[in-house]
């Protein structure tokens, strides 16, 4: 599991223009930002996610007891995490002291977010759902968000990432 970054200044991935001209790029003027909590599922091969307004030690507990919410097994649910700040504050680890039973958290070494897996996701989803377009406002940028995150969770879907694939 993971948290992302989403940015409402759009992301630039290819652009072409006439030799010799500069392109222009509108921008909506003042950035915003917004978080997309998610863990992927390897038993359902689902990813789960809360889009907050905040990245912070509340946001990131609310994303907790949703997942906690989804989760239907006898068994805790093991959570690999990297080491970011939210992960380790006063908080989260009262959380996960409250959640002893349902939740098992494993940390991921320092620097190393590649072993990760949701972390190919992020970027997949960003290029999907982000690069290469100019929203209106934030809601029209979490829509589409949202919208590819629903083709993630659809099997049928042909631009679903795959992760058995994707991890080594």
């Amino acid at each position: 599991m993971d948290e992302s970054t989403l940015g409402w200044l759009q992301v630039l991935i290819a652009c072409w223009m006439k030799r010799g001209r500069q392109k222009r790029i509108a921008t909506p003027g003042q950035q915003q930002w917004r978080h997309v909590f998610g863990a992927y599922n390897w038993a359902t091969d689902e990813v789960i996610y809360l889009i907050s307004e905040k990245r912070n030690s509340s946001s990131f507990i609310a994303f907790l007891d949703h997942l906690v919410q989804q989760h239907s097994g006898e068994r805790p649910l093991v959570i690999v995490l990297d080491n970011g700040s939210i992960h380790h504050s006063q908080a989260t680890q009262a959380a996960f002291a409250l959640l002893e039973n349902e939740l098992l958290p494993l940390f991921l070494p320092k620097y190393c977010s590649q072993l990760n897996p949701i972390e190919r996701f992020w970027k997949h989803l960003k290029s999907l759902a982000c690069a290469d377009k100019l929203f209106a406002d934030m809601d029209a940028l979490v829509a589409s968000v949202e919208a590819n995150l629903a083709q993630q969770n659809d099997f049928q879907s042909d631009s679903r990432f795959l992760f058995l694939k994707n991890f080594p």
